[in-house]
Order: C-alpha cells, then structure tokens, then sequence
C-alpha cells in the first residue's frame, strides 16, 4: 500500500525548482550530493543484533549510564562504518554529523587534532597527529576551569618547568582551579590539550597548552596524580547528556618538556621562554574556523526546527471552519506566519554568512601564510560578533518553533525540546555572547576614534569609511515597495549601524579618562583640517548629522581598556555590536543574490526571503531605526506593510523551501516534522510505548494510591 503524502498539496503550490534550492542550500552539487548520501545511509543502517544502532526515538527514556553507553555502541559503529565505507574524511564527519548525538568523538575532531595542528610544532604534529588520527588516543581541550571560562587569563592551573628533571608540573592550587566542563574528559579520554599558566624560573608568562596524558591505555584508570570524572546531569532528559563532560584536579604531575606546544613560543632547556619564529597572528586561522562552523551549525538547528514548526503548521488546524467545512490551516494565520516566516528566512541568511565565513577563512589563511595580518581585528570581531548573533537567533528561534507547535511541541517526540536542550550550549561555548559582542564593541569603537586618520576601515566595517555621508543621510522610502530595493535596505542598516556606534563613542568621551589606560585621541581638524566634504556638509540646510561627526572628530577619546564609560555604557555597545553584524548578515545576503542563481524561480524565492529576513529585523530593531533618524516612523510603518505582504508570497513556498533543507525524517527526529505529514495517528501509535503504558496499573498502587483512596472514602462517611 501506497504511503499517504499530507503535504502533496503544498509541494505542488511551489513556485521553483527545489531540488536546485536544496544544491544552494548545500553550497555546491558536489556538497548536496555527498550530504544527501550520508544522510540516507545513517537514516537506513541496517539492524545489527537485531536493534538499529542510530535509532533516536528512544533516547530521552534512557537513564544517564545507558546514555552513555548507547553513545558509545554508536561512536564505535560510526567508526566502523566510516572504515566499511571506506568513507573520505568529508563524508566521515557528515556521518557523525547526522549520528545526531553529542559525543567524546565531537572533542577529539573538533578541538583536540586542531589544537596540536594549530600550535605545535612539525615534529609534534608527527608523533601526535597519527595517534589521533588513528583513534589509538582520545583526545579532549581542558581550558574551562569551575572558577573561570571567558576569562582565559584568569586560569589558577600551574605548569612549573623543573629544569633538574626537564619536566613541567601540572598542578591544581586551588578549588577553583579545577578544570571543568571540557566534553569527553569526564570518562573516556585518554588525553588532552591541557591550558595551564606557564611557569619558568618564578617568572608567569600567561597561558599555554600542554599535551597531557590522563588515563592508562588499557583500562582507562586515572594515572598518578590525576583525580577525573564527570560533573553530572545537564539541562534536558537526552540532550548533551550524552556527552562526559568533566572535573579535573592535578596533584604536582609531571610531564616532559617536548609536550608543551611549542609552535608558538618554547621553553629551552635551561628554561628561557622564547617566542618561534612563526607568527603568534597564526592561532587566527583556527579560530575563524570554529567560528565558522558555530555559524554553520546555527543555521542547521534553526532549519530543523523551522522544518518541523512550518510542516506542522500545514497539518494543525484550528477555527474557521465554514459550513461544516474543514477549519483553517494554523500557517494561514498572519500571527503564526509572522512568528514563522521570519525565523526560515533566518536560517537562509545563517545558512549563506556561513558559506561566505568558509571563503573569509580561507582568505585569512592566504594573508597568514605571506604575513598579511592587516584583516585581523577586522575578521576577529566579524567573527565574534556573527557567533552572538546567530546562536542567540538561533537558540531563541528553536523555542519559539516549539511553541508554534502548540502544546504537541512540548511532546518529546516532537523533536523540539531535545533540540533546545543540545542546542543552547552554543550561546556559551567557544565564548559567551554577551563577551562577544562586548569584543565587538571595543573593535566599533577604536574603529570611530581612527575616523579621518587616512586609516581606511576594509572588510564588513568598510561602510564607517563613509560615516560623514551615513550620519548625515535620509531615507528615500515613499511606498512600501520601496523596500524591496537593496540598495535601500542596505543603506538603512548601515546608517544604524554607524550612528549608534558613534553615539557610543561620544558617550564615553563624556567620562573621566583613565590615567593608566591606552586613549586614542583624534583631534583631526587641528591636524589636517575639515575636508571639502565636510564643509560642504555644514552648508546644507541640515548640519546636525555632519556637525555631530566633526565634533566628535575634534574631541574623541576611547580607551580600549576596561575604563568607566566602557563599563557603565557596556549594554550600548552590545546594542551597537548588534547592529554591526545584523548588517553583515543582511549584506551578505544581499551579495549572495548578486551571484548566478540556476532553477527554475529559486532566485525569485531567495530574494523574497532576503528581504523579510531584513524587514523583521527591522520590525523587531524599529526603536534603533527611528531614534537614530535613519528613517521616520511613517518609512517604518511601510516597512511592516511590506512585510505582511511578503509574508503571502512566502506562504504557498513554505513546505517547499523547507523540503529544501533536505533533511531525513530520522536526522528531524520529530513526529510534528515527518515529511508525509501523517502526524496524529504517529503520535498516537507513540504514546502507547512509553515504559509507564507497559501495565494498566502503576507501580505502587498497592502502597500508595489504595491507602489515599480508602482514606478518603474514610473522610468523606465523617
């Protein structure tokens, strides 16, 4: 018997080619290809032992050590698998990708092989490298520390170098000290990239990294000196707790001097700290790398939980029913589209930034490798910034999804709630948001103090170059369709972007100056006098815009340090760091629409959601808009009718831009988002499996629920 497809009717509304959309959402065919084979093969593993190893539904029923146990058999097949296979190291990690379930594996991949190939030396990365390589260790990156994690130069671990016995001493001084939270530490890993204060002849040289084995080969017994385990439950019944997270305390270990990683700086012999040859600017690549991947990563979490919201709101239907007729589709109604649509475009413009972060990583290591470190604090706080935002999108998105789905979207077997669960850790991890955008903010602001030094801004700042023409500039919005000029959009953001990092920078030119910090002080009307522009500028009939730029130009003086009106203005600047990466992000993808899009209406469909991606961040920012004078609360007001327009050209899309995704109903792991939309009768068939529909009675009827109810009946003959 034929399945019976729910969504057949929406598929056949669509207005282009998906599965030419699904190339581009991949980023290239030979992308799709690759992730679409993987996915299907992990989706179909065949049964071994008579249980299917990658299965998923039964996660959240599990108790912790069966967790883990579970996470290991399917870490142990995927390796299998991936040497079956003979599978490439693309299509390896796709494999534990859609394995969907957080492991130690994550930590010896994704920061224990990059920390040695990114700060060790030749002859490190060839004893080491192969071993991790070859799974004969298992790696894990032990920086955080119980009393400090964004703070890095604030970590109490000591390593002592003992030039008697050639050796480094690890040790823990303080409770605090104890490492804490690095995943795959708590029960597997045989080893790790340990962060510790370097130490050399009583002299501290800051944090380095250091290669530190932890357990025995053979039975995985903490050695010597070393006390390891795991810090316990986390947020969420499944979710990470997958994952071994770990406590760890040194009593004085020792370790020879050859593994601390010396790719960077070296300790002799003798014990003089040196600095190599190689760049320090070098440790960027590796960073913006991460980055990248945080961001990618954001955009895939946010599609699932969009694919899943937007899927059961064609299925949900609810009022409105005419007649006797069937009631209205829940994604027919303007407030579940103006809660949904904004977040698919979201995960459309995550999805096209973090393909553009792959080619700025890829730039950034041109420049490195012939010491062109000039991009640098450009692309560190690019970077930094589009971390924040997108995980702070994305993890706000993935519970808005859930309660778009009504009370079904709080089932387990939604998918949704796990999602948020696993999820949300990426607003902390690799940096916390706030401390991002904080960097961000420090960058905008030594940005406006360097205004008209002849030091042209480049990169996603480059628009500060043209701050006398942005603060000064009005919008030129008549009509609502007006807004679908990029052009327009895009001038609208940079406008804010640039007149709320500049109030920032007044502001703290109004508190005290720190003796003791580093000022950039412009006084460039005396050095080199109002240009042309400018003066031309102060002769229009409005000057106030122009006038407030060469004031501050005349006046501004920054510290980059922690000074008052850095701290009392903090929330500001994170505000105005938001504006700066929104309009990356909008830019972007603005730029990506410049390029030859193939199929039949997909350019069409991807420009109808670049601009409500612009537009809802505009609705939700429309206070930053107005109060910076950018544009009048009439503009704004055709920008919210723009939307609700476009909201119905999305609307027959829907279901198809999410197919777009192409995920397999196993990697969803939702019944809300099953492809064919055969949603209740699923949900019903999954309620009778829980453990407590195993008996009609539960367990303690006798000893508890009988004595309640014979009490009662007690009570009620007084």
């Amino acid at each position: 018997m034929e399945a019976l497809d729910y969504h057949a009717k929406e598929r056949r509304k669509a207005e282009f080619d998906v599965q030419e959309m699904k190339i581009v959402w991949a980023g290239s065919r030979q992308a799709y290809e690759i992730s679409d084979r993987v996915a299907r093969l992990v989706a179909s593993d065949p049964v071994s032992d008579f249980v299917k190893v990658f299965r998923k539904d039964n996660r959240t029923m599990l108790s912790r050590k069966e967790l883990f146990t579970d996470t290991l058999k399917k870490v142990a097949h995927a390796w299998k698998r991936i040497n079956e296979l003979r599978l490439s190291e693309e299509e390896g990690t796709k494999l534990m990708d859609f394995m969907d379930q957080p492991s130690f594996a994550d930590l010896q991949w994704g920061m224990f092989i990059p920390a040695i190939k990114g700060n060790g030396t030749e002859e490190q990365k060839a004893k080491w490298l192969p071993m991790a390589y070859k799974v004969q260790i298992l790696g894990c990156y032990a920086q955080t520390e119980l009393g400090h994690g964004s703070n890095v130069r604030g970590l109490e671990t000591t390593a002592t170098f003992d030039p008697q016995t050639d050796e480094f001493v690890l040790h823990s001084p303080t409770l605090t000290s104890s490492k804490w939270w690095p995943g795959g530490m708590g029960k597997v890993s045989t080893h790790a990239v340990v962060y510790a204060r370097l130490i050399t002849d009583g002299q501290d040289h800051g944090v380095h990294g250091f290669i530190v084995q932890l357990r025995s080969l053979d039975d995985l017994s903490p050695l010597p000196g070393i006390t390891v385990g795991d810090i316990g439950m986390k947020f969420g019944s499944g979710a990470y707790n997958s994952m071994d997270n770990g406590v760890m305390r040194f009593d004085h270990v020792r370790i020879p001097r050859d593994q601390m990683l010396m790719g960077i700086s070296q300790v002799t012999r003798e014990g003089k700290d040196v600095q190599s040859d190689v760049p320090r600017q070098l440790i960027y690549g590796p960073m913006v790398f991460v980055r990248q991947k945080i961001v990618a990563d954001a955009s895939t979490a946010l599609s699932r939980a969009v694919c899943i919201a937007t899927r059961y709101s064609a299925v949900r239907r609810q009022f409105g029913s005419q007649n006797g007729g069937p009631e209205t589709q829940v994604i027919d109604y303007k407030t579940q589209q103006s809660r949904l649509f904004p977040l698919l475009a979201s995960a459309y413009a995550f999805r096209f930034v973090g393909q553009w972060l792959m080619w700025l990583y890829r730039d950034v290591i041109q420049r490195l490798q012939t010491n062109d470190f000039s991009t640098l604090p450009e692309v560190h706080a690019c970077t930094a910034g589009l971390k924040s935002i997108t995980t702070s999108a994305t993890a706000d998105g993935i519970e808005e999804c859930r309660k778009l789905c009504g009370g079904h979207g709080y089932l387990s077997s939604s998918g949704l709630p796990e999602l948020f669960a696993v999820y949300v850790p990426a607003c902390t991890y690799e940096g916390d948001n706030v401390v991002m955008l904080l960097q961000v903010g420090r960058f905008l602001m030594k940005t406006v103090s360097q205004l008209g030094s002849g030091k042209m801004p480049v990169g996603t700042i480059a628009y500060m170059g043209r701050a006398e023409h942005l603060l000064q500039c009005r919008c030129e919005v008549e009509r609502a369709e007006d807004w679908l000029k990029p052009h327009v959009i895009l001038e609208a953001f940079e406008a804010r972007a640039a007149r709320m990092a500049v109030a920032c920078a007044k502001n703290i030119n109004k508190f005290p100056k720190q003796e003791d910090g580093m000022h950039f002080s412009l006084d460039i009307l005396l050095l080199h006098g109002p240009s042309r522009k400018t003066l031309s500028m102060l002769q229009g009939k409005d000057c106030a815009a122009a006038a407030s730029l060469l004031k501050l130009l005349t006046s501004v003086c920054v510290s980059l340090c922690l000074s008052s009106g850095f701290a009392e203005l903090s929330a500001d600047l994170t505000e105005a760091a938001v504006a700066h990466c929104q309009l990356i992000a909008v830019s972007k993808f603005i730029e990506k629409l410049q390029q030859d899009i193939p199929g039949k209406g997909v350019k069409r469909q991807l420009e109808i959601l670049c601009n409500v991606y612009a537009l809802s961040l505009m609705h939700k920012h429309i206070g930053d808009f107005v109060a910076t004078g950018c544009i009048s609360p009439e503009q704004g007001a055709l920008a919210n009718e723009q939307l609700r327009l476009l909201y119905s050209q999305v609307r027959p899309n829907a279901i198809a831009l999410v197919d777009a995704f192409n995920h397999t109903d196993h990697y969803l792991g939702s019944i809300l988002g099953r492809y064919d939309g055969n949603v209740y009768p699923k949900l019903y068939e999954e309620a009778w499996k829980d453990p407590l529909n195993e008996t009609v009675a539960p367990d303690g009827l006798h000893e508890y629920i009988q004595p309640i109810l014979k009490q009662h009946i007690r009570l009620a003959r007084l």
